[in-house]
């Protein structure tokens, strides 16, 4: 691919310069809350083919599809059960995607053969002004090359995306951090597909009962398993090291990376602990702040290629609250090797 990128603020000529190109079919990037993303219009099939193409991303990983509000869903959905509206009143705008069943609107590129379509309603102004504007809803995954960490900044999707899009609109670090929460009100139960900033215990204090919990959120899908939601293929989020995950204190931390010097090895830790490991470390966020994590862990991930890290041990964040958003990540970004220590 050989396009010309143009990075410019999200500015209103810069906004304007968006709703046009997703009017005409064409893709580009843009903030959300949550990360950046690359959106096509989610009527056009053609358009979506532009996203797989720039991306890499393989055609089974179905796309989320965003719009402004409830307005919208006409089409797009083929209804919105009585689960769906309570979790739209809870949280949206925000950083929640909500699988429905899908309507007949919505380009077969966006869904994976799948009878079921996620929708987001984004909370960041940005990519709101780009729906209103346009008046389209947008496909959007985030925009990184296919398996790479998933990009917070603009110049992040830059070092990916050159030359594979037109524009990139730069609205500053975004405040998640992690991609949204998904979760499915298709079947008898909710099922929480992807952890996010909207936490298990927020999904069930809103709609007032147990969630599911797909065993894919934590281990490793199953070959030829049918991949229901976005980020639940087997090796994801990545950066070019390979990543070991250790499960411990830190005092064990510590003396298994010393007993490992021989591997020059490099480590992702929590705030405040580089200075002891006497490697070259980079922090991702406070240890137990779940929030924090999120915010950095991305980032932290482009980090260590940006230092040529080839062996990584990190620090293993927790499992439960906004961590279990975390731990899904770097798991997958470690393809799933955790070492209990």
């Amino acid at each position: 691919m050989n396009i010309k990128t143009v990075l410019r603020p999200a500015d209103e000529a810069g906004i304007d310069q968006a709703a046009q190109l997703l009017r005409r079919g064409e893709i580009f990037a843009l903030p959300t809350e949550t990360v950046y993303g690359i959106a096509a219009d989610a009527r056009q099939g053609a358009a979506v083919r532009k996203i797989f193409e720039a991306k890499g991303r393989p055609q089974d990983n179905p796309l989320i599809v965003h719009v402004a509000g409830p307005e919208m869903l006409p089409g797009l959905v083929a209804e919105v059960p009585e689960r769906a509206q309570l979790l739209i009143s809870a949280f949206c705008p925000g950083p929640l995607t909500i699988i429905m069943p899908r309507g007949p609107e919505v380009a077969d590129e966006c869904c994976a053969g799948l009878d079921t379509v996620g929708i987001r309603m984004p909370s960041h102004p940005v990519a709101r002004e780009v729906i209103r504007r346009s008046g389209c809803a947008f496909a959007a995954p985030s925009a990184n090359l296919s398996g790479r960490p998933s990009p917070t900044n603009a110049q992040d999707v830059l070092a990916d995306m050159d030359g594979r899009l037109p524009l990139i609109l730069d609205g500053g670090e975004c405040a998640v951090g992690v991609e949204s929460t998904v979760v499915s009100v298709v079947g008898p139960k909710p099922t929480l597909f992807r952890p996010g900033h909207i936490t298990l215990e927020d999904l069930e204090r809103a709609l007032g009962e147990e969630v599911e919990v797909s065993a894919a959120i934590l281990e490793k899908l199953p070959e030829g398993a049918v991949v229901r939601s976005p980020g639940m293929k087997y090796k994801h989020y990545a950066p070019k090291a390979d990543i070991t995950i250790l499960d411990g204190s830190f005092e064990q931390f510590q003396a298994y990376v010393q007993a490992h010097a021989d591997q020059n090895p490099s480590c992702l830790c929590f705030t405040g602990e580089a200075s002891q490991l006497g490697v070259p470390c980079v922090e991702y966020g406070r240890e137990g702040d779940g929030a924090d994590q999120a915010k950095h862990l991305f980032r932290s991930l482009r980090a260590l290629d940006e230092q040529g890290d080839g062996v990584v041990y990190a620090r293993c964040p927790g499992r439960d609250g906004l961590s279990m958003a975390v731990y899904n990540r770097l798991v997958r970004a470690a393809a799933f090797r955790v070492v209990q220590l």
